[in-house]
């Protein structure tokens, strides 16, 4: 339990419209209120006939008819799935088997009570496991690749869809169970489904009963999330919040003859407008600190523009304006010979809507869509990442026309978000110093993030799993796994319960200067206040231009007595690390044991460098040959 002056801090950092909601959201689900608001098992309405839906056209999805001149050069394997097997988080296949029963964790074993309303589902403690392992197929997201597989081979696998979505409706009644318990989750399940049910929608597999079976779920759905919406715009406000609201309004014009339809349609347009402003700030940075999941609210912004743009609508200005500047950002953060970007921030392996074969840390395909709706362009040369617009039929929307994004050599800054990213031709170095106006997931400030050459030579640990064990959690989560400054084994900020940090650490200072030989970066943030609220690390980089050299150093003022200033370096074998102290006395560059995690839930060791020191500087020049 957190100290009062630790719930003070929580309040005053969350604010008093997060405070109340949580107490008043604690207080329905200990009275048991949410059985009434979220009913089960439920009587069944009739909204449309499936004979009068196919003939209809409320969707904007790629058809089995329709051409494409774009041919993958890999092809999904359609065989991995029919026999249970599934890719977990965009990585691992795991064999979860042809009968897989939608409510068992593969990853714990633990098996959850697929009759259980929603609200007395537990989804954190070591029994349970990482419950994002159930929630993974639960998403439907796989749907995609068997669209693909069937429309570039001709084949047809409707069959085996509709007894994937039929079997998923048996084994998870209305309100019950593990696969209720996430608005955000359900939101990706109906648009996952909207998609699939629109590819095979003229299939002699998807009968009257079916149909009916799906809309009977597609609307409960909608009404749940509709009913539940304040906990993400209130408890959680980050991507799903962004999903939900989206959802609504999606789901609206998906399925118009749902009676509160006009309802979602408003105010989920309404509210989704709002989370954008708020959640994307004016320099195109995002309020999670994530690369990955900035790249969700990506993907959600091509669904938003297409949907609005077939039904002749339009959002405010402002939306497509933040929509523009993420481009902006993420690409100026990105490695141009592989299209990854940093590992940097909370990453699950969120990828909702993946149309193509390329890596899940390839953000080409996502970006070059988005790109495309709002310029009219391709963001890159031809490649596999075009497919995306294929699938999402992206073509610049009516009325809007923003110039198309350019790499530039030398500093970005984006000072609202707190990201300084140098880009030469050979490599992009990266730089975080910022505030945190909003929850701050990993205590990463400093981190320092180089590529050179295709290659991520100094890396971010990246965030493996949400829930596992506490020394595994502090790792990724924590200062240790980034490139930056710890005091002993004290992280820059206190770690509370879950997701909360309390004493977050802040930017004082950040400038980036060029000279004709040589980039200069300077930043200092308030860290370890939790050890002395006077604490500030002060880093400072110079970049030599044309070498792969760069020479970083770190002041920590005041350093507490006794305790040792620690450098991290997370980086390929050959790269030569070097240090020393003010009065240039050598330093020893020890080697740790690190871990890295590319993919939620895949784990690899890998080299971590620490360097320590009884003062309160380190000097280190980093440098590839």
């Amino acid at each position: 339990m957190p100290s009062i002056t630790q719930s003070l801090q929580l309040v005053k950092n969350m604010g008093w419209r997060y405070t109340r909601y949580r107490i008043g959201f604690a207080l329905e689900k200990k009275l048991g209120l949410f059985r009434k608001k979220f009913p089960q098992n439920p009587s069944k309405q009739h909204f449309t006939s499936l004979d009068k839906w196919r003939k209809t056209n409320f969707f904007w999805g790629i058809k089995q008819e329709d051409n494409s001149t774009f041919i993958p050069s890999k092809l999904p394997d359609f065989e991995s799935y029919k026999n249970g097997g599934l890719p977990f988080f965009s990585a691992d296949i795991l064999q979860l088997g042809e009968n897989y029963d939608w409510i068992s964790n593969p990853d714990s074993g633990y098996i959850y009570d697929g009759q259980q309303h929603w609200s007395k589902i537990q989804d954190y403690s070591k029994e349970l496991g990482d419950i994002k392992f159930v929630w993974e197929k639960s998403r439907f997201a796989y749907l995609y690749d068997v669209i693909r597989h069937d429309f570039y081979t001709k084949e047809d696998h409707a069959e085996w869809v509709f007894d994937e979505i039929s079997s998923w409706l048996s084994a998870n009644p209305i309100n019950s169970g593990p696969n209720y318990k996430c608005s955000q989750e359900i939101s990706l399940r109906i648009l996952n489904w909207t998609y699939a049910l629109n590819y095979y929608k003229e299939s002699s597999y998807l009968t009257e009963e079916l149909f009916q079976e799906i809309m009977h779920a597609i609307y409960w759905q909608l009404k749940h999330v509709y009913a539940h919406i304040d906990f993400s715009r209130i408890a959680v406000r980050n991507n799903h919040a962004l999903t939900e609201t989206l959802t609504l309004y999606l789901g609206s014009i998906f399925y118009p003859f749902f009676p509160e339809s006009s309802v979602w349609k408003r105010k989920g347009k309404q509210w989704f407008e709002q989370e954008v402003e708020y959640q994307i700030y004016p320099d195109g940075t995002f309020l999670q600190f994530s690369m990955n999941y900035h790249r969700v609210v990506v993907q959600l912004f091509s669904w938003a523009f297409k949907t609005a743009e077939f039904s002749g609508e339009k959002f405010n200005s402002i939306v497509y304006e933040r929509a523009y500047k993420s481009i902006g950002f993420l690409y100026a953060c990105q490695d141009e010979q592989t299209g990854w970007l940093p590992n940097y921030g909370s990453n699950d392996g969120a990828l909702f809507f993946k149309f193509n074969s390329l890596d899940f840390r390839d953000y080409r395909p996502q970006l070059n869509a988005l790109h495309v709706f709002l310029t009219g362009t391709n963001l890159y040369d031809d490649g596999e990442w075009d497919e995306d617009v294929f699938w999402l039929g992206a073509e610049q929307i009516a009325g809007i026309s923003y110039p198309k994004l350019k790499h530039k050599k030398g500093w970005h800054a984006f000072a609202t978000g707190g990201y300084y990213i140098l880009r030469e031709e050979d490599t992009v170095t990266f730089v975080r110093c910022g505030n945190h106006r909003d929850r701050p997931a990993q205590a990463d400030n400093l981190h320092l993030d180089i590529w050179h050459k295709g290659k991520n030579i100094l890396f971010d640990a990246g965030s493996y799993k949400y829930n596992t064990d506490e020394q595994t959690l502090k790792y990724f989560m924590g200062t240790e796994s980034h490139n930056t400054v710890m005091l002993g084994d004290h992280d820059q900020m206190l770690k509370g319960n879950r997701f909360i940090w309390f004493n977050w650490s802040q930017a004082i200072s950040a400038k980036t200067i060029e000279t004709e030989n040589e980039y200069f970066f300077s930043g200092s943030v308030s860290a370890f206040t939790y050890l002395n609220s006077k604490i500030e690390h002060k880093r400072s980089i110079k970049k030599i231009k044309g070498k792969a050299k760069w020479e970083i150093k770190d002041t920590i003022s005041p350093k507490p007595e006794n305790i040792l200033m620690k450098q991290y370096w997370h980086a390929l074998p050959f790269v030569k690390i070097k240090s020393n102290d003010k009065l240039n006395n050598s330093l020893v560059v020890k080697e740790a044991k690190g871990f890295r995690s590319d993919y939620y839930g895949k784990k690899e060791k890998a080299h971590q460098w620490v360097i320590e020191s009884e003062a309160n500087f380190i000097n280190t020049s980093i440098e590839i040959e």
